[in-house]
């Protein structure tokens, strides 16, 4: 087994190697086909770059609904994609740690974008668990996410200047869907009382969320869920749960079910009752087609599956 992931990360690094020499003489902002030809990683920002794009874009993302990115690898298909793109988008803070080596070894040629890059550094939450020492899941607050989407914009009209215009009016459009978004949020959680505002998860995605609109956050499993959660880590949270008497714990659709229902087990075992209140999206959109498998439909998803459960 051992020998076969030798050969298949030789093959890789290989391919980039040749890949890299061809997309050397690619001149920026090349299109086929009059279009422009982007690759994102997250289904976040995938749903982003279709709404500033809309038809005047080629886009293809590597993740797909339920997808981790904290542990996701590029394949050789999708070295193939990433070194004949015009641009890449991907989120940055080192939310995709194992493709940084991949976006490295593609070298200065490469039109890779962290589009996290525009937030201002102080205001992020710090993170031990990262390499960039900040939390990486920003899309959690919508001032960031406004944030994002301009500097998204910005790149694409300098790719492709001929449709400035055209994404500039998404833009607008897009912060006023933004716009009702928030306002939508904050009445709904308005409906829960303070003090059973306490959102206990897989891991620790939603602090963003959490600092925005009064929640306390606790993970099973800290910042990523390369780590992973000890005994002693699942009952010092099942006594916090009844301390607090906190009504519902949740899963998520990126991290296996068995953590949460662990810590339900747990908490059960001391005689409180917690239920599983529902199954959140954190890091990746729900499926494609639905309403939570856009950045606001799963936003609002969240709220109203939070708040119906605490209640």
């Amino acid at each position: 087994m051992k020998i076969i992931k030798i050969l298949l990360k030789t093959r890789i690094i290989i391919l980039l190697f040749c890949l890299s020499l061809i997309s050397g003489c690619k001149d920026t902002g090349k299109k086929t086909d009059g279009r422009l030809n982007i690759v994102t990683t997250t289904t976040m920002i995938t749903d982003l770059v279709r709404n500033i794009g809309k038809d005047s874009v080629n886009v293809q993302g590597l993740m797909g609904s339920g997808v981790d990115p904290h542990l996701y690898k590029a394949s050789e298909g999708d070295v193939s994609k990433l070194t004949q793109a015009d641009v890449v988008f991907y989120s940055g803070l080192h939310l995709e740690g194992k493709l940084v080596d991949v976006f490295e070894k593609m070298g200065r040629n490469s039109n890779t974008i962290a589009l996290a890059d525009v937030l201002d550094k102080k205001e992020l939450i710090g993170s031990a668990y990262f390499a960039s020492n900040f939390d990486p899941h920003i899309w959690f607050n919508i001032e960031y996410w406004k944030q994002i989407t301009g500097y998204l914009t910005q790149e694409l009209a300098k790719l492709d200047p001929d449709n400035a215009s055209f994404y500039e009016d998404n833009k607008t459009e897009y912060f006023k869907q933004l716009d009702i978004l928030e306002d939508d949020v904050r009445n709904t959680i308005a409906t829960l009382p303070e003090d059973k505002r306490i959102l206990v998860t897989a891991h620790d995605a939603f602090n963003y969320f959490g600092e925005e609109y009064g929640f306390e956050v606790v993970g099973l499993q800290g910042l990523s869920t390369a780590t992973e959660a000890g005994v002693q880590d699942v009952q010092k949270l099942a006594q916090l749960i009844i301390d607090k008497k906190v009504k519902s714990i949740f899963v998520e659709t990126s991290v296996p079910k068995r953590t949460i229902e662990a810590l339900q087990q747990a908490v059960n075992s001391k005689g409180y009752d917690v239920q599983i209140g529902g199954t959140l999206f954190s890091d990746a959109l729900g499926n494609a087609g639905t309403d939570e498998g856009t950045y606001i439909g799963m936003f609002r998803y969240n709220v109203n599956t939070i708040v119906n459960a605490l209640k």
